[in-house]
């Protein structure tokens, strides 16, 4: 089962911006009940959409130089990096066939 990989500000460019694959990156913080009502959805993703797309967690309290650099100013806010570049940001609690509709459109 795969899972998301946590990914820092001293991680993000290796992990995010120079992947492979589309990386669907979750910001959020441990203070942050939206973010803990999203979490096992995000790990539902990881395992369903395996090598597909990569899922990552940033905590922007850890790390708010790239929380900053993207321009999160709402947490839980999603960005789907592809290529290297922003292509998608969802902000606020989505339930999972949402997300998925919108993950399903980009790839």
């Amino acid at each position: 089962m795969a899972e998301p990989v946590n990914v820092s500000d001293a991680t993000f460019d290796s992990e995010v911006i120079k992947a492979e694959t589309p990386v669907l990156v979750d910001f959020w913080a441990d203070w942050c009940n939206p973010c803990k009502m999203l979490a096992p959805i995000v790990e539902d993703l990881a395992s369903e959409y395996g090598p597909r797309v990569k899922l990552a967690k940033l905590d922007v309290d850890a790390n708010p130089s790239t929380a900053g650099q993207f321009g999160v100013m709402s947490i839980p806010t999603l960005i789907l990096f592809k290529g290297g570049q922003a292509v998608q940001r969802v902000v606020g609690y989505q339930p999972k066939a949402a997300l998925k509709a919108k993950l399903d459109a980009l790839l």
